[in-house]
């Protein structure tokens, strides 16, 4: 469980497509979870990750209550989608499987639409 490398654009998506029906990273309020999730991602996002920047700028208006917001905060690899590897803490060689399983799902994806073609 957890988001991928938030400094990566891969993670960035991952973030994104999670807050596709979110307003909040856990639960219905902002909490020390939003805190932590939002000091791992580098700076203001670009257009293009609509849901993720919509999140990072209503969590930055909440500058000056950050300390008081509700939770605990947790290790990083605690938030996120369960169906996403935790690649925060474990290095190079994580992000170079997950890399490696991306780029199998590409190459079987265009091997089946080249197959389709004829």
């Amino acid at each position: 469980m957890g988001f991928a490398d938030l400094k990566s654009p891969t993670g960035l998506q991952v973030l994104n497509d999670y807050l596709e029906d979110k307003s909040y990273i856990k639960g219905y309020v902002p909490s020390q979870t939003d805190v932590a999730v939002f000091e791992a991602v580098p700076g203001p996002l670009p257009a293009d990750l609509c849901h993720a920047l919509h999140w990072y700028n209503h969590i930055k208006s909440y500058e000056k209550e950050k300390a008081s917001l509700p939770g605990v905060k947790k290790a990083l690899g605690k938030y996120g989608p369960a169906d996403v590897e935790d690649t925060t803490g474990s290095g190079a060689t994580q992000i170079v499987k997950m890399m490696m399983t991306l780029s199998s799902l590409d190459l079987m994806r265009r091997r089946k639409v080249k197959k389709q073609r004829g």
